[in-house]
């Protein structure tokens, strides 16, 4: 009976680690976005849902990325 016990608890341990593992990922995706840091120490972070500039900041920043690389 306790084989029986060990295999439930052993596949519920996996069971709650996948299913921890899956939100953690989703959690930790990239958003394309950018920082900025300036000379004062003052940072700024950009991302594509702050306004119609940092978008369009964001997508020259990914070309100039795609053309050194």
């Amino acid at each position: 009976m306790s084989r029986g016990k060990n295999f439930i608890a052993g596949f519920l341990f996996s069971l709650a680690s996948a299913v921890g593992i899956t939100y953690l990922v989703r959690r930790m995706k990239r958003r394309p976005g950018m920082e900025l840091y300036f000379d004062d120490g003052s940072m700024l972070a950009v991302n594509n849902k702050t306004s119609e500039l940092s978008g369009r900041l964001t997508s020259m920043a990914e070309e100039l990325l795609r053309q050194a690389l």
